[in-house]
């Protein structure tokens, strides 16, 4: 396996994060392929660590200080990109399928980009906004059930929401051991035979949407997610990728928890 292609911007400056991280984890912390693609090289024999090859994927290293190389050619930073991409339905959003199908990184070839990853997850059936980076870091904050990160979709269900409906939604409900709930639910428009909806989720659960609705009897046609913490999919077309804005990647640019904030529970 080839590792991914370089990007040709400005790598930035090596600096000490402070802490160690698994070698798989730091090629992908430094923009250079995904964790699995590093697990294949590193049992290849193609990785060194300050000199010496490393054939543990268990190994420790400060991607900040650390000599890494593949192949021989060093590992530095990339420049830090901040994308969205409008994912078309029955794309997986992971880098390496097992099953070999279609993956959101397809809408991505041709680009000149740093290897990035998704920003949580879109599963196959659902489209609209994909955020991805390679800042693990701004990822983890936006991902943090304490940033309290609303998401917007636009759902279509396969009937019109029989009275009380909505309610039930937002009172939430526990379902094989979780508790689902909706920050809020409205009707934005209805047909004759099925509605469009507006759901709001301030926590992120497996297929949150479909296991709530599909309890109170309703199967989802589509789902669309159209918002992520005020950043707006708006008109990119769809398998469409852009950079985010300044004043975009601004709204999202959460403060870093401190270490008492590190001790508390995280909600959900």
């Amino acid at each position: 396996m080839k590792p991914p292609p370089r990007s040709r911007g400005a790598s930035s400056p090596r600096r000490s994060s402070g802490a160690a991280v698994s070698l798989p984890r730091a090629l992908s912390k430094l923009g250079f392929c995904s964790r699995t693609q590093a697990e294949t090289l590193i049992a290849e024999g193609r990785v060194r660590v300050d000199g010496r090859v490393a054939r543990n994927i268990a190994t420790r290293v400060d991607p900040g200080r650390a000599r890494i190389s593949v192949d021989g050619d060093p590992v530095v930073a990339e420049r830090k990109v901040y994308l969205m991409l409008n994912k078309p339905r029955g794309l997986v959003t992971t880098r390496d399928d097992p099953h070999e199908r279609a993956t959101v990184y397809e809408c991505l070839e041709g680009h000149d980009l740093p290897f990035v990853a998704p920003v949580g997850r879109l599963d196959k059936a659902s489209e609209g906004l994909l955020l991805m980076t390679n800042d693990t870091r701004w990822a983890q904050r936006v991902l943090d059930p304490v940033s309290n990160v609303e998401k917007i979709y636009h759902v279509q269900i396969d009937r019109l929401p029989v009275e009380g409906m909505l309610e039930r939604l937002q009172a939430g409900m526990v379902l094989d051991g979780e508790r689902l709930v909706a920050k809020s639910a409205s009707l934005l428009r209805a047909g004759i035979r099925n509605a469009w909806l507006e759901i709001i989720l301030s926590e992120g659960r497996n297929r949150q949407i479909r296991r709530l609705l599909g309890a109170h009897g309703a199967d989802v046609l589509r789902l669309v997610r159209v918002d992520v913490g005020g950043v707006q999919l708006g008109d990119l077309p769809r398998g469409a990728v852009r950079h985010l804005t300044p004043a975009e990647k601004a709204r999202l640019d959460l403060p870093v928890r401190t270490a008492p904030d590190l001790l508390r529970p995280l909600r959900g």
